[in-house]
């Protein structure tokens, strides 16, 4: 095999992976949007003959004998071809470690816990949860025992989802962040509480639903090849490519908040995702490079631009003309606000900026533990509730508000949680190095996404999978990840909101 023969074929095999993977998407978005209920084992069975014929692409003589010929030309290699070939080596020799046999049980387990799930969570019956939740924490555990023996079990996972994460840098950042945000939502609650009462009345879905597809189309996401649906638990999807994206909301005819941030929300993953350059498609390049910097862009567009004045003075009219009798009589500082209200609650993925960090930690706490042998699978609930106690000071009415609000357990996304904290603290960097070239507060005053996507298609979003998470935030971010960035934006921004000395903090 001459190298340029090598070359074409690291390309087919690469279409070849995406073309499994798009099938087994499309089979995976159908089950969460519309699909009917009864069909899980139809589409558990599909997924489990996929994935072995995925596994055998993968995995087979011709690919590794192609892999190692290629990673022994490294040097002829360009930075793209090496990085693909250094990233299908790390699968394919992960693959090899786990049995197929395990690996398609797993993928058939995967679609079966998440029909189980949205019935249990509806239900609120951990009951019936269970046993699939201790089969998938019991996989976690024997998959990371084949793939990194010489590692702890959840510090693999964790890595897995944010390369160069483990247990000793969680415990150390999350130290951090509970030493500014525990004191700093103590002086919060010593205030009098922001009013909320503009997002809460009758607001119809299919108002917030034509709400929804006009902010996607502000931020920027291009409505030919990113789409809408509903879900129980909001999601954004990339189907084979970065051509087809798809994001998931849910609408709460009470309360406008809930859509409105998790469209946006979705819609920085989407952004992320379809800005990929073009020529990276189809390849393991294209798409987000990890669940941290994943979520940074995602949180960033939720919070550190959708939350901020000058995005809720543009956006008030809009809910002005879609929502005329709920928004009379109230203002775009209202809004403000009303959007950063700081309160401690039962759900995740409502949580203020605040307060979030604290959700991340309960789950960081309890997968930490079950991975250690420390807490079982059927403890999960009791301790959920008391460190929501313990942490946010609230009461867990049940189990839908409580251990079964996340779908991310369902899908063996063990390890996952931690990226979405760490992903909240970069965006404060991001952005800080962002207004040294960027007017960020005019663009959003004027509803002008186009400066701030820009900067982060230049920066961050075209690069895909080129280069390693802390290499990709370091280029864009120009210095190292520091969490007091974060501290410091969130003490700046609720101090100011809540008429704290900002003395006190120091």
């Amino acid at each position: 095999m001459t190298l340029e023969e090598a070359r074409a074929a690291l390309m087919k095999l690469q279409q070849r992976q995406s073309a499994y993977r798009h099938a087994m998407d499309l089979i995976w978005y159908d089950g969460d949007t519309v699909a009917p209920k009864g069909t899980a084992a139809n589409r558990a069975q599909s997924l489990a003959i996929l994935s072995e014929e995925a596994y055998h692409l993968s995995t087979g003589a011709e690919t590794v004998a192609l892999l190692e010929f290629l990673d022994e030309r490294k040097p002829e290699l360009n930075p793209r071809e090496r990085r693909m070939v250094e990233l299908l080596l790390k699968d394919v020799r992960r693959l090899q470690k786990i049995p197929l046999d395990e690996y398609s049980a797993h993928e058939r387990l995967i679609v079966e816990a998440g029909d189980v799930w949205e019935r249990a969570k509806a239900a609120s019956d951990f009951a019936a949860f269970q046993p699939y939740l201790e089969r998938l924490f019991a996989d976690a555990k024997r998959f990371a025992g084949y793939c990194a023996p010489e590692k702890d079990p959840y510090d693999y996972w964790l890595n897995e989802f944010e390369e160069g994460l483990d247990r000793a840098r969680c415990d150390e950042f999350f130290a951090t962040l509970r030493a500014h945000v525990v004191p700093l939502l103590a002086k919060v609650q010593e205030k009098e509480q922001l009013s909320n009462a503009m997002l809460l009345g009758h607001f119809p879905a299919a108002d917030q639903e034509r709400l929804a597809r006009r902010l996607m189309a502000l931020i920027g996401l291009d409505l030919e090849h990113v789409g809408l649906a509903t879900t129980e638990h909001p999601f954004t999807a990339s189907l084979g490519s970065h051509f087809d994206e798809r994001i998931t909301t849910h609408y709460y005819e009470d309360y406008l908040a809930s859509s409105l941030y998790s469209v946006i929300h979705e819609g920085g993953h989407a952004l992320y995702d379809t800005n990929s350059a073009d020529d990276l498609a189809y390849t393991v390049l294209d798409g987000g490079v990890s669940m941290g910097v994943h979520e940074s862009q995602s949180r960033f567009f939720e919070n550190l631009l959708g939350r901020s004045r000058p995005f809720c003075e543009y956006l008030f009219p809009i809910l002005e003309e879609i929502f005329p009798e709920q928004m009379a009589g109230h203002t775009a500082e209202e809004l403000y606000r009303a959007v950063n209200r700081a309160e401690p609650g039962l759900i995740r993925t409502e949580a203020d900026e605040l307060t979030y960090p604290l959700h991340i930690m309960v789950r960081y706490e309890l997968e930490k533990r079950v991975m250690a042998g420390e807490l079982s699978v059927s403890e999960l609930p009791g301790e959920w509730n008391r460190l929501y106690r313990e942490y946010l000071g609230v009461e867990v009415p049940d189990d839908a508000h409580g251990v079964l609000q996340d779908i991310h357990w369902s899908g063996g996304d063990i390890g996952y949680f931690p990226s979405y904290a760490f992903g909240g603290a970069y965006g404060a960097q991001l952005l800080r190095r962002m207004r040294e070239t960027v007017d960020v507060d005019a663009a959003l005053r004027a509803g002008n996404f186009a400066p701030i996507n820009r900067w982060l298609r230049e920066h961050l979003w075209r690069h895909g999978c080129l280069y390693k998470p802390a290499e990709l935030f370091e280029r864009a971010a120009g210095e190292k990840f520091d969490p007091t960035a974060f501290t410091t934006y969130l003490e700046e921004k609720f101090g100011e909101l809540y008429g704290i000395e900002q003395e006190t903090f120091l």
